[in-house]
């Protein structure tokens, strides 16, 4: 083997657009805090905290996603025995102007902040960048926070919770959650789960503008996310146990299986996805599914993590989606594009 082979092989840049992480990097601990309606679904006794008033003691519903950041970053904390003062950066983002989820709910912590935004994909891009800074040896200890609330949401993007609008069945519902991660470059004895791989995506535009169909406008951006990763990395779908994609909903999943069947990419096997997992559409009446920052985070942390932690699943493909329109852009006709980052997970061992 000559120098370049072998300076290829031990690269850890893979592909177009992937990353192979030489030294893996381990959450430490996470906690997931939702609201009424998600403790009522099917993953309700899995979250850490469940809100008996969706304003969380807040005067506004931003005031009330502020209270879930700061409850899910302090818990998760807590759970690691860690304080605030040992955690380098800080990775999170939520779905509000100037993301103000996240400015007021994190302040009182002090930590260096990267404030992100990849609209619902925030999960996996948080991820993405505190396992990089992590694994360069830039940091021992960073946490990663994303939140969404159905009223903020909205009233954000839609409409006033009092005009009382109907959904069409395409329409998913916000999860009102936030997740928090806390991440290491070692597990001293402790870990939940191990990230060994990453696959940044780009953004993908099929052209639709249809913002009560979030699954549909997404689809195409974890399609475009999932095929280059297993191209970069050379795997199969049956590499993993499950596949999972952030809020799609049952709409963007049969969008997300076509496309890639059309690739000869069959992940019916393995997919699953965080926004069909979290409510039972059909009693809960939330049509499509969840979707929103808080879903993919929150169901990450009170369920996947779970399984991976016991052992159920040995390594999965955690690839959240985002939709990347704002209300201005959205009153404006533009369309709706989407974006997927994708994070490979694995049992600690």
């Amino acid at each position: 083997m000559d120098k370049n082979q072998k300076t290829a092989q031990e690269s850890p840049i893979l592909g177009k657009q992937s990353v192979s992480l030489k030294k893996p990097v381990y959450i430490i601990e996470s906690a997931s805090v939702v609201g009424k309606k998600e403790g009522e679904g099917p993953l309700g006794e899995l979250f850490d905290l469940v809100g008996e008033d969706d304003m969380f003691g807040g005067q506004t519903w931003e005031d009330a996603e502020s209270t879930l950041q700061k409850e899910a970053l302090g818990t998760a904390l807590g759970k690691a025995g860690w304080k605030a003062e040992e955690v380098r950066y800080l990775f999170a983002g939520d779905l509000l102007g100037q993301e103000i989820a996240t400015s007021f709910g994190l302040v009182s912590f002090e930590i260096p902040l990267f404030g992100l935004y990849g609209a619902c994909s925030t999960c996996g891009l948080s991820l993405t960048l505190a396992s990089l800074v992590i694994s360069g040896g830039f940091a021992e200890k960073a946490a990663c926070v994303t939140s969404s609330h159905f009223a903020s949401a909205e009233k954000e993007f839609r409409f006033p919770l009092g005009y009382g609008n109907q959904r069409p069945l395409s329409a998913t519902w916000t999860v009102t959650g936030s997740g928090a991660f806390v991440l290491a470059a070692s597990q001293n004895g402790k870990a939940r789960a191990k990230i060994t791989g990453l696959t940044s995506g780009k953004i993908v535009d099929y052209g639709l503008k249809d913002s009560m169909n979030m699954g549909a406008c997404m689809a195409p951006a974890a399609a475009s996310t999932i095929e280059q990763h297993l191209k970069d990395f050379g795997r199969q779908p049956d590499y993993y146990d499950k596949i999972i994609t952030g809020d799609l909903g049952t709409v963007g999943q049969t969008v997300l299986l076509d496309l890639l069947n059309k690739k000869g990419i069959d992940i019916s096997g393995q997919h699953m996805d965080c926004g069909i997992e979290i409510f039972d559409a059909k009693e809960q009446d939330t049509h499509a599914g969840g979707s929103g920052c808080g879903c993919s985070a929150v169901t990450l942390s009170a369920y996947i993590l779970k399984m991976l932690e016991e052992g159920v699943w040995k390594r999965v493909l955690f690839a959240p989606t985002g939709a990347l329109l704002s209300k201005t852009s959205f009153n404006e006709g533009q369309n709706v594009p989407g974006i997927a980052h994708a994070v490979v997970l694995e049992s600690p061992e």
